[in-house]
């Protein structure tokens, strides 16, 4: 007769452990995929955002909006273009990637959070920039350097306005756009904007939600999944082509993240209906945790992200 009330209980009591834990704490939350796209994916981890931030956890969402910005440039008429797996950015395409990322994406999942009984304020250009980077000019095959237009990376991160937010229990939201030293705007890549921002925020956790379980040894067999790798295990998988083309930046962005001091790095499948509160607050998780092995020494900070104060 209680039975089902006392597994729901004990659910609580497993996670009570990670809510102590994490209390107080920055999980930095990289949205990105085909969840951006499903109403009901999106609205399951918004509401799992909901519950960390009522809980007392500091999450933070870092986001693209790589579909989005796709349609809005074919209704201008506009074919985009990849570059050695980046959007070519010109004029024309930045001010669509600035309006679709900051104007419609950004502001769609700060009014969902706010829907679902949370409070979230977004992060740019429009409101408060945090972003700040330089324009990325890539190795070409001949040598000379690709000029990718508006394209960046993000070398500084204004962590107070996003600090300060948490402790007022708000979620910060952040689209991939960064502001140059001319005030310029730059289009900058989603997962390595959300672990420079867990890197500057010494986050405990960074968590990409993809569209895959996690890391697969077989890309083709789902039940395949790698649960636990260390940084030297991702080198060895990249240089065995087991983890290629769109992995590599997300794999090289955890061991950036986890050299700087964050403690735990993850990639998980957001297409599962609360994936955030099964690896967050279960014992089972789920997905791949990229973490240092228990005899690695402490990380010192090294960060190639400078946190503006």
């Amino acid at each position: 007769m209680h039975e089902e009330a006392i597994r729901k209980a004990d659910v609580l009591i497993e996670a009570l452990g990670y809510i102590r834990k994490f209390h107080g704490r920055f999980t930095v939350i990289k949205l990105g995929g085909s969840v951006m796209e499903d109403p009901e994916s999106l609205r399951a981890l918004l509401i799992d955002v909901v519950f960390m931030q009522t809980v007392g956890m500091r999450p933070v969402v870092v986001h693209g909006g790589g579909k989005a910005i796709d349609s809005a440039m074919k209704r201008a008429g506009l074919e985009p273009r990849k570059v050695q797996g980046r959007r070519y950015t010109d004029d024309a395409t930045l001010e669509i990637v600035a309006r679709v990322l900051a104007e419609e994406v950004n502001a769609d999942i700060t009014r969902h959070i706010n829907k679902y009984g949370g409070r979230a304020q977004g992060l740019h250009h429009k409101t408060h920039p945090c972003l700040y980077g330089h324009k990325l000019m890539l190795p070409g095959s001949d040598g000379h350097p690709i000029d990718l237009g508006h394209v960046g990376e993000v070398d500084e991160v204004d962590t107070p306005p996003i600090e300060n937010l948490c402790l007022a229990g708000v979620v910060p939201v952040l689209p991939s756009l960064a502001e140059a030293d001319d005030g310029s705007l730059l289009n900058v890549n989603a997962d390595t904007a959300a672990a420079a921002v867990a890197m500057a925020l010494e986050a405990d956790k960074l968590v990409f939600l993809t569209d895959t379980p996690g890391i697969l040894a077989d890309r083709n067999d789902p039940t395949s999944l790698l649960r636990t790798l260390s940084p030297a295990d991702c080198r060895d998988l990249i240089a065995r082509g087991v983890i290629d083309k769109g992995m590599i930046p997300k794999v090289e962005a955890c061991m950036a993240c986890l050299d700087a001091g964050v403690k735990k790095v993850h990639i998980i499948d957001g297409r599962l209906r609360h994936a955030l509160l099964i690896e967050i607050f279960t014992d089972q998780g789920i997905g791949t945790e990229i973490t240092l092995p228990p005899t690695a020494p402490e990380a010192q900070a090294r960060k190639p992200v400078t946190a503006r104060h």
